[in-house]
């Protein structure tokens, strides 16, 4: 969750406990484990861990058994990969990924126009071919020389031009680096149509003897291109994680010019690399073999307001030094979508952020994954607008929370009626502030009253809102997916007006039509449900400072919580209307448990006196 996220909610909990303080008498931020920095200490290994992420210039020294490879000029030749989901082009210099745009998912901006006057956008694009290589091999040969198959040209069984592999068909594509008769490096590919899942298997034949420290690197460098509309909101979902002992362990840049890193040994199952709606993975069909795994990321500056995270990871595999030597993976480039990724299975749904909040995820995560997500997809399989999708999906949501929302609203009118009593109980004993305090427990429960009743049930609601509140943020679903009127897409903010210049100090541009619309029923629900003059300030405070906290939020989830807000004033009102004045009853209480508040106060109460007499 991000920081702008992580400031709502905390500002909404403090307005919750201060309406609690307010309608009750008187009665660290959890830190976040700062991720370690490993720093290579041998010369070896920190040259090695620099090859991820560095061009390194090949030795000429031609007496090394890899001296001569980069005097081969040989010509560039691409071959395109066409399947229902993908259209991926490879090079057949590093044997590897060039371009993989994904058929499905559009460019934010058009390029052009058809003859239908209608605007013609093109696929994203996930590879940094321009800045490094992507799933590419390095080691270090006897000799001493730091070697790295993006540099190589293989040879390809395959011709130059457009194969096509749709459904359930499949294709096999090997690329071969011959360094002398039976001394080679081979790459081989599986790509089938119906999946964004991509089997490889890598062979190295003779090469006994060449490779020092019996290991070999494969490596994803310069992470996936930036896609998003907003490189700060891009950012802040992108990272790099492992899959190891059973939990991700990830990596998140978070301050600019800071690289972060983490090196795990072991048994890894699967090595990601993200940014908010995308992912590469590489998964060792063998993870007992990975002998270690290096995830690093760094944030920096770009332009006036914009930011750029950058990843790299790497896969130390064992060579055992054998004539024939194989090791099978599968790649994965593609987006988080959650049943794509459950059905390669290995915990890949991990990857699938639900959002957090003060270290809730071991709550949060199940409510969203194993409740709101099927019944969002549920609702999508007969409802092809998502705009609708989220309307009726939050009657349901406001149907689930009816018994607690109603609860609060009957403590709330209960408490409102008790006021003036409670205000004859300070009148009296002004003086005596632990008399006051005592005779208002009583008067509590004279009535059957909780103080607490009235916010009680809305923290209560908070994990269910906060999982709502994950999963809407950043749910590929919605991507680019329209409303109505000027919604135009549900993972972006509705922007109405531009105001051409940041306000101070809120930072903010551009207005969302929909977050002045949450803003304006938040007010009218303050309205009907706060009656207590001394807490009127917050029927003015709540709204202002949801409205410019919701402004940069997706329009998806302001819809959502507009509508919420338009049937919770429904349901107050029909409340009020239909349970009218609330008359205050004495309750018969000669057997009844003492609450916690009384037993608090009774407690004080004793403190005071015990250190009274100690004073005499």
């Amino acid at each position: 969750m991000d920081k702008q996220t992580t400031i709502a909610f905390i500002l909404i909990g403090a307005i919750l406990v201060l309406w609690l303080y307010i309608s009750a008498p008187p009665p660290k931020q959890p830190s976040n484990e700062k991720q370690k920095t490993i720093l290579a200490q041998d010369s070896l290994k920190a040259k090695l861990k620099d090859s991820v992420i560095t061009k390194l210039k090949e030795p000429k020294d031609t007496t090394s058994v890899f001296g001569s490879v980069k005097e081969k000029s040989e010509k560039e030749i691409f071959l395109n990969i066409q399947t229902d989901l993908a259209r991926i082009e490879f090079s057949n210099k590093g044997a590897n990924f060039r371009r993989v745009y994904l058929s499905k998912y559009n460019n934010w901006y058009a390029t052009s126009k058809d003859t239908n006057n209608n605007y013609i956008y093109k696929h994203v694009q996930l590879i940094n071919y321009l800045d490094g290589g992507s799933y590419d091999l390095s080691f270090v040969s006897v000799d001493g020389k730091i070697v790295n198959t993006k540099d190589l040209v293989f040879s390809c069984d395959k011709n130059k031009g457009m194969y096509k592999v749709s459904k359930d068909d499949s294709l096999i594509i090997n690329y071969k680096f011959e360094l002398e008769p039976g001394k080679y490096i081979q790459k081989s590919y599986i790509f089938y149509g119906n999946s964004y899942e991509i089997k490889s298997r890598i062979t190295f034949a003779g090469f006994e003897n060449l490779i020092n420290n019996n290991s070999y690197d494969l490596i994803w460098s310069h992470g996936l291109r930036q896609v998003g509309r907003n490189s700060v909101d891009e950012s802040n979902y992108s990272n790099a994680s492992v899959f190891y002992g059973d939990e991700q362990v990830k990596v998140d840049a978070s301050t600019i010019g800071e690289k972060v890193i983490k090196e795990v040994r072991g048994r890894v199952d699967w090595l990601a690399i993200r940014n908010k709606y995308f992912t590469t993975i590489m998964i060792p069909s063998n993870p007992q073999k990975v002998e270690e795994a290096y995830i690093e990321g760094t944030r920096k500056a770009v332009g006036k307001d914009g930011v750029l995270e950058i990843y790299n990871g790497r896969l130390t595999m064992p060579f055992q030094n054998q004539k024939i030597e194989t090791q099978s993976f599968s790649i994965y480039i593609g987006p988080i979508d959650y049943y794509q990724l459950k059905a390669l299975g290995d915990n890949l749904v991990n990857l699938v952020d639900f959002g957090s909040f003060l270290g809730m995820q071991f709550f949060i995560r199940p409510i969203a994954e194993y409740l709101f997500l099927p019944l969002f997809k549920f609702l999508h399989s007969f409802i092809p607008n998502y705009g609708f999708v989220l309307i009726i999906f939050s009657i349901i949501i406001k149907i689930v929370v009816y018994p607690l929302t109603k609860s609060s609203y009957q403590s709330m009118k209960k408490m409102q009626a008790l006021q003036p009593k409670i205000a004859e109980i300070k009148e009296k004993f002004k003086d005596d502030p632990q008399k006051m305090n005592k005779e208002t427990m009583k008067l509590y429960s004279t009535y059957g009253i909780n103080p607490a009743g009235g916010c009680l049930p809305l923290l209560l609601q908070m994990p269910i809102f906060v999982a709502l509140w994950g999963m809407f943020q950043s749910a590929i679903e919605l991507r680019q997916q329209p409303f109505i009127w000027w919604i135009n897409d549900l993972s972006q903010p509705d922007v109405i007006y531009n105001l051409g210049f940041k306000l101070p100090f809120l930072g903010i541009q551009e207005i969302s039509g929909l977050a002045v619309l949450m803003g304006i029923t938040t007010f009218v629900q303050q309205k009907m449900t706060v009656k207590d003059p001394k807490q009127q300030s917050l029927v003015y405070i709540m709204p202002i400072m949801l409205t410019l906290l919701f402004m940069s939020f997706p329009s998806g989830l302001n819809l959502y919580y507009f509508m919420f807000n338009v049937l919770s004033i429904g349901q107050q009102y029909y409340i009020n209307h239909k349970s009218g004045n609330v008359e205050l009853v004495p309750v018969a209480n000669s057997k009844k448990k003492k609450g916690f508040m009384t037993k608090l106060m009774e407690a004080a109460e004793e403190q005071a006196k015990n250190q009274q007499k100690k004073r005499k």
